[in-house]
């Protein structure tokens, strides 16, 4: 992250406000990443209950959940940046938006999905 008023950060924001409120009622998205998240919600849900077992979907944090969904959707499908920087990014937003041990968790989650998808790939560090 450049700065609080990169674009790029500016609209991962956006995209957690509206993830977050997906989990209380409908919205109206224009946004076709945001659209794609929400179309990969089930894979994307199945991988963070893999990453996080120890934390069900339904007991999550939501603005920790909307955080993974993006997180693990940049990670998994997108993959238009480094994956450090999606994981710094995450972070970020976590520490914007999350608790006290949002930023930790996401690392870790995070983390745990990078290390998995590169042992997959046959690459290391």
């Amino acid at each position: 992250m450049k700065t609080s008023r990169d674009p790029r950060h500016v609209h991962r924001q956006r995209i957690i406000q509206t993830l977050f409120a997906t989990t209380f009622a409908p919205q109206d998205i224009q946004d076709p990443k945001t659209k794609a998240i929400l179309e990969n919600v089930t894979l994307l849900d199945k991988t963070i209950e893999h990453i996080a077992p120890e934390f069900p979907i339904s007991k999550l944090n939501k603005i920790d959940l909307a955080i993974l969904r993006l997180g693990s959707y940049e990670l998994m499908i997108e993959k238009t940046q480094p994956p450090k920087v999606i994981i710094d990014e995450a972070i970020e937003l976590a520490k914007e938006f999350g608790g006290p041990s949002s930023p930790g968790f996401i690392n870790g989650a995070l983390g745990k999905l990078l290390k998995e998808m590169q042992e997959e790939k046959g690459e290391s560090n």
